[in-house]
């Protein structure tokens, strides 16, 4: 469980590999990670709710420990659970096409 909860349900899912971000987890210590956190996101009886990872200070990681939160978004109006806005960059299609190529790329 979250020691400061932002909702009542809120978990966190830990993986015992100890690394600082999820770049830094070896993927066969991922295995368990979604599987387990949808059981919980089960488990909350919330039929809302959110997946958060952070990564970095700038992505608002707290805690130098790779972890997920299961955050329960309780009811529609409800202020419990995340708020979040996401503030859209207004990217054209010609710089969202170049950007994916680009990541595309060092994918291979």
């Amino acid at each position: 469980m979250d020691v400061g909860p932002i909702a009542k349900g809120h978990c966190l899912v830990i993986p015992k590999y100890h690394c600082r971000t999820i770049t830094d987890l070896p993927d066969e210590e991922m295995k368990d990670i979604l599987p387990f956190a949808k059981r919980l996101a089960k488990a909350t009886g919330a039929e809302h709710y959110n997946l958060l990872q952070n990564n970095g200070r700038w992505a608002h990681q707290e805690v130098d420990h790779v972890h997920f939160h299961v955050i329960p978004k309780p009811a529609q109006n409800d202020s419990a659970g995340l708020g979040i806005t996401w503030p859209g960059q207004g990217l054209g299609m010609d710089d969202i096409k170049k950007t994916f190529e680009e990541i595309k790329g060092k994918l291979e």
